[in-house]
Parts: structure tokens; C-alpha cells; sequence
């Protein structure tokens, strides 16, 4: 995703219910955590899905994204930092995160993990509402077109898909086992569909296959799809080449 100008559309708000996202934020960081402790010697070398990122890069940005999360003070610490860095912000903020913990163990990186994501979890459950309401001070870009978030979006939403997505591109790049249930990435799988039918407005048939999957519709005469809700949800990410209603974008 890119900064552009200000958008006028209304601001937006996460649809889940708040300690529904609590709950899935706590449990995503545990089990990326999992899948860090369970990571061979080899695989911290091997290539992802994100060009620029081997697996150890990708943890570095994941520990930073969990320590913007924990502590106040270091997210306007990470904030203050990559703007000044200029260049595309959120691509500044995660190169930031990189280079900071560049010179961690992968033990080091799989202990601070562990011991920080639950704190990360409690951050974000103590960020109260008036807060959650307020518009993200720099607009996204999405789709062509500018958009705004509410820090609610961002707090209860995008901070799991973020490493929700990682676990699966950690899972690509490694081979390692990827754990997944219906009440966990069946719930997330559930709201990207929701986010994604009300971006694209069309009717639709939607059949997701695997233990996140489901079925959706929409509306009649519309697209027949039926793919696997993992490989929907990288091809929404931007992660492939979607064609048709599986080019709109969705963030992650």
C-alpha cells in the first residue's frame, strides 16, 4: 500500500466485534510465535513472497510491528523516525523495523517474540474508543483510489491480517506446517470476504476451500468463484494476479 492525498470518502471502521478481534489478535501472535520457535537453521535464509524480504528479514518486521504495537513510545519513536526517512511511509516504517533488529540471534528474535506478543495483544485491547475513532492521520491507497482508516481499522484489523499473511507467506517459503482452524482463520478469512464483497459492490458466488473456507453470495447472475480461501486471500493481498472481482484489492 502507498500514502497519497487526503480522501473524502468516510473513514474506515472495523466491522468485527471488538473482543472477537481481540481474541484473534492474541491468537495470531501466539502462533506466529509457534511457527518461529518451530523454524529450522535453514529456513531463516530462504526467500518469501515479499521481494525484498528473506524469512529473518520478514521476523524483524513482524518483532517491530509487535513492539509498534505493545508500547506508545516506541510507535512514535518507529513513527517519527521513518517519516523523516521520506519515501513511501509504511515502506520506510517496515524497512525501520528490519534494520533495527538486523543484528538479533533468529533466537533472540523467536524469544522477544514470545515473551512480547501477548503484550502487544493487551496494547491493543487498552486502546480506548474515542481513540479507535479517530481518522488515521495519512490516507491509504487502494484500488486507484485514495481512502481513509480509522486507527480503529488499523488496530483491531490490520495488525492481525498483517501477520496472519506473513504466517502463510512463512509457510510458503519454508514448508513448514501451517495451522489452521475455522474459529481463527475461518473468522478472518470471514471478514476479508465481507470487506472484499463491499469494496467490488457486484453479485457474486463465492466457494473458499480448506479449513478457513466457506461459502458466499450475493445478489444473482454474478461471478461463479471457487478457489482455496488461503490463495483468495494472497490474491487480494496482491500476492498474484487476481483477474475480475479477485483484482480488488483488500488490505493486509
Amino acid at each position: 500500500m502507498t500514502m497519497t492525498a487526503a480522501s473524502t470518502t468516510t473513514p474506515r471502521a472495523p466491522a468485527l466485534d471488538r473482543a472477537v478481534a481481540m481474541r484473534l489478535a492474541a491468537t495470531e501472535y501466539q502462533r506466529m510465535a509457534e511457527l518461529l520457535a518451530a523454524l529450522q537453521h535453514d529456513d531463516w535464509t530462504k526467500p518469501t513472497d515479499c521481494p525484498v524480504w528473506d524469512v529473518r528479514a520478514m521476523a524483524g518486521h513482524l518483532l517491530g510491528m509487535v513492539d509498534f504495537a505493545r508500547s506508545i513510545r516506541d510507535q512514535r519513536r518507529q513513527l517519527k523516525i521513518a517519516g523523516a526517512r521520506g519515501g513511501v511511509f509504511i515502506d520506510a516504517l517496515t524497512a525501520l523495523q528490519v534494520d533495527e533488529r538486523a543484528a538479533l540471534s533468529t533466537a533472540e528474535l523467536v524469544a522477544q517474540y514470545a515473551a512480547r506478543g501477548p503484550k502487544a495483544a493487551a496494547g491493543r485491547r487498552r486502546v480506548p474508543g474515542f481513540i479507535r475513532r479517530r481518522t488515521m492521520p495519512v490516507p491509504q491507497e487502494l484500488n486507484g483510489r485514495a481512502e481513509s482508516w480509522t486507527i480503529g481499522y488499523l488496530v483491531d484489523v490490520i495488525l492481525t491480517r498483517d501477520p496472519w499473511m506473513h504466517r502463510v507467506d512463512i509457510v510458503r517459503a519454508t514448508g513448514a506446517s501451517h495451522v489452521l482452524t475455522k474459529e481463527h482463520d475461518g473468522v478472518l478469512v470471514a471478514d476479508v470476504v465481507a470487506e472484499w464483497a463491499q469494496r467490488h459492490g457486484q453479485p457474486y458466488t463465492l466457494h473458499l476451500t480448506g479449513p478457513a473456507g466457506g461459502h458466499w453470495s450475493s445478489g444473482s447472475g454474478g461471478a461463479q468463484l471457487e478457489l482455496d480461501a488461503i490463495e483468495f486471500c494472497r490474491l487480494l493481498s496482491g500476492r498474484g494476479h487476481g483477474t475480475g472481482l479477485l483484482a480488488t484489492e483488500v488490505p493486509f
